[in-house]
């Protein structure tokens, strides 16, 4: 089996996609797909489907589902395979998991990806960072389960998803930054703002991008909008590093132009105290 949860919903077996069109059913195997091999209680799956009034004829209604769910999933493995479907999708004391491993389901091996670029980053080993980084972010086809109607506990574990992209991008930008790539980089990061407008961190990557790349001028004026946007919308002033950052541009700092910084730290912890 295997299964994709960061974009459309995807669950193959054998070539055969057991996603059903139903979308209770779609949330139950999504949410099942999250955390292979470990149960999922009953309680969880009906606050999914129904939030915190369910009908009386709940746990009825997700037994059906679970039972539709096996069916499809029974279809696709065939007469000749050796588990049951009952054995993949199975009951446990007070929930339900899916019996597969974690490789089988693509947010945890983007997970693997990232701990593996993270310990390369913190080593000092910028091109292994890198590349991890990007075949991490590589396994992404679009926002996550783009298609499935998501209830309270699955909107919280998109927005846990969001964000870890983020931060993925930010630290993949990082390792880019340490290899001097700071000239292809400005592209993807004006990009990033214009999405992120009170971002810091990617805010002091295209600042940094663009000082290293001659064009001092235009990172002052990144910080100089950032500023206001953050005084007129938020009434905060920017964080010490960032403006520490500023202050450097302007005494044109040599610590700007080493590539890894003093210490293997993000590029926007640079001017840390």
């Amino acid at each position: 089996m295997q299964i994709q949860v960061l974009g459309p919903l995807s669950a193959e077996v054998n070539g055969g996609s057991i996603v059903p069109t139903a979308g209770k059913p779609r949330q139950i195997l999504s949410l099942l797909a999250l955390y292979p091999g470990r149960v999922m209680p009953i309680p969880t799956l009906m606050e999914e489907l129904w939030g915190t009034e369910p009908p009386a004829s709940a746990l009825t209604t997700l037994q059906t589902y679970i039972l539709q769910l096996r069916r499809r999933l029974g279809t696709a493995m065939g007469p000749g395979s050796p588990n049951g479907a009952k054995d993949i999708l199975a009951t446990r004391h007070g929930g339900y998991l899916l019996q597969i491993g974690k490789t089988c389901v693509d947010v945890h091996q983007y997970e693997d990806l990232v701990r593996q670029g993270q310990a390369a980053f913190e080593a000092g080993d910028n091109e292994v960072s890198a590349a991890q980084f990007r075949a991490a972010l590589d396994l992404w086809t679009g926002a996550p389960l783009v298609d499935v109607k998501l209830g309270p506990v699955l909107d919280i574990e998109v927005m846990r998803l969001q964000e870890s992209r983020l931060v993925t991008v930010e630290r993949r930008i990082d390792a880019d930054l340490r290899l001097g790539r700071h000239a292809e980089l400005i592209a993807e990061l004006t990009e990033l703002t214009a999405r992120h407008p009170h971002h810091e961190g990617l805010h002091s990557q295209v600042m940094l991008a663009m000082y290293r790349s001659g064009r001092q001028a235009t990172a002052l004026e990144v910080y100089r909008r950032l500023r206001m946007r953050l005084i007129d919308e938020l009434g905060v002033e920017p964080s010490p590093q960032l403006q520490r950052m500023h202050q450097a541009m302007l005494a044109v700092d040599p610590l700007l132009d080493v590539l890894a910084g003093p210490r293997r730290t993000s590029t926007f912890d640079l001017f840390a105290a």
